[in-house]
């Protein structure tokens, strides 16, 4: 995958509330997604929980990635994210926020430019920068036919 290029997944209901993730354009087999209880079976991660690791996940190589810019060769990095959902003021379970830690092995003194590296990392998250900015999400719904039910109406079916 290019940067330059789209990012395409699909999923097919597999189950309740149980989903087949596709990665378009790798090799990686498809991800069973699932509710918990009392929706789902909990035989996969939860969106939530994919939003989550997400987050994490590319906090954590966004840190690696500042690391060795700056010629730094750090033993494994480990990361960690709590979040609590919440109800809106609608009543919706939401997530308002998380805490990530981020462990670096060994100590500070054993890095170069570590204070360049922690004043910048974060910009580095395409998935972390683009929660926070808030990602406008379009939302189409077609019928087995291909009429659009909801959404934009020049949406064609299969693009």
């Amino acid at each position: 995958m290019s940067i330059d290029s789209p990012i395409r997944i699909s999923l097919a209901q597999d189950g309740d509330y149980a989903f087949r993730v596709q990665f378009h354009d790798t090799a990686l087999e498809p991800l069973l997604t699932d509710e918990s209880p009392p929706l789902g079976q909990d035989q996969g991660p939860n969106p939530s929980r994919m939003l989550l690791a997400a987050v994490a996940n590319c906090l954590v190589a966004s840190l690696l990635f500042a690391l060795r810019k700056q010629r730094n060769t750090p033993g494994p990095l480990t990361a960690e994210i709590t979040a609590v959902p919440q109800r809106n003021a609608e009543g919706r379970w939401r997530i308002p926020s998380a805490a990530v830690t981020l462990h670096l092995p060994g100590h500070n003194a054993d890095y170069r430019a570590l204070d360049r590296v922690l004043a910048q990392f974060e910009e580095f998250c395409v998935v972390t920068q683009s929660v926070r900015q808030g990602i406008d999400v379009a939302v189409t719904v077609v019928d087995g036919e291909g009429r659009v039910l909801l959404g934009d109406k020049s949406f064609e079916a299969g693009s």
